[in-house]
């Protein structure tokens, strides 16, 4: 059952058939459409962690709606409704589990790519470019800092891997794996998607460092599917606390990884148990998130 104040570790549907369980979201088949669920679990280093953190899943929700209603007028996507009222019989009886943290959504065929933009140098892209001055191969002025401002945001897609790492790629790669045609749109869309996003989040106080987007086929159509510029899928930075020469503060699970590595944490599972202090205040994080955003609270 669902507790408010602890989080929802993972879901128990038993008259709905479960189709397979994410490091976030559980996913059920309805028949003709998919019952999306994201729980309260977080993972960090690849790792799930035993605690869920409370009303997690319902901020990724509720932006990821967000941003799929912002881009409606400029591309398609799968949701068909999120509200609890409009599910089917079969979920009724979940309505308290499901309230503000699902959405059912259209079948589409996920395309085999992720699709990342960077407008900030950051995390491995910020490794790669002391090394390289460039990012997946993409060469970049020198003398930028840790966090720097890009000139222009870059498109670095990626592999989706099943187990492991996601591996990045060139779009001559991507045109490989969907087709030119497809990886030319997806690479278009992704970057204008992102431009907008980011010049939206300014304007509320957040900077959108970089972002991982999904695309789908659904009747031969691209879609956007799964979530869309939340705190999982982005980096978010508060715009008031940016300096750039040095990692940011971020509205994520930024928090719980400073803490593991405080820890001396080794990366493999299982995840250790984290204090209440780590719990709460990474809660709190993400609700910010969505409060400066959305200007609403977690339903």
């Amino acid at each position: 059952m669902l507790n408010s104040e602890k989080g929802l570790f993972q879901t128990d549907f038993k008259k709905l058939k479960l189709l397979r369980r994410g490091k976030v979201r559980d996913i059920y088949d309805l028949g003709e459409h998919l019952l999306i669920v994201a729980t309260d679990r977080l993972s960090a280093f690849d790792v799930v962690m035993p605690q869920p953190i409370p009303y997690k899943g319902k901020v990724l929700t509720q932006i990821s709606n967000y941003w799929f209603d912002f881009f409606k007028e400029k591309i398609p996507n799968h949701v068909v409704t999120s509200d609890v009222n409009l599910f089917p019989t079969e979920c009724k009886e979940y309505i308290q589990e499901l309230r503000g943290r699902s959405i059912i959504v259209k079948k589409a065929k996920p395309l085999a790519v992720e699709c990342i933009v960077r407008g900030y140098l950051s995390g491995s892209g910020w490794i790669e470019y002391k090394k390289t001055k460039s990012v997946c191969g993409i060469k970049l002025p020198d003398g930028l800092l840790e966090s720097s401002k890009l000139p222009e945001p870059i498109f670095t897609p990626s592999t989706k891997a099943d187990v492991g790492h996601d591996e990045n790629i060139t779009i001559e790669k991507t045109a490989e794996l969907v087709g030119k045609e497809i990886a030319e749109e997806v690479k278009y869309l992704s970057l204008e998607i992102y431009r907008m996003a980011a010049e939206h989040a300014e304007s509320k106080g957040i900077i959108i460092a970089d972002t991982k987007m999904e695309f789908g086929l659904y009747n031969d159509s691209l879609i956007l599917i799964d979530e869309l510029l939340t705190p999982d899928s982005s980096r978010f930075w508060p715009k008031s606390k940016y300096v750039p020469g040095k990692s940011q503060e971020s509205y994520d699970k930024q928090y719980v990884r400073d803490y593991l590595l405080s820890i001396n944490f080794n990366k493999q599972p299982p995840g250790p148990m984290m204090p209440d202090r780590v719990i709460q205040q990474t809660s709190e994080l993400y609700r910010e998130a969505l409060r400066r955003l959305t200007g609403r609270d977690v339903e």
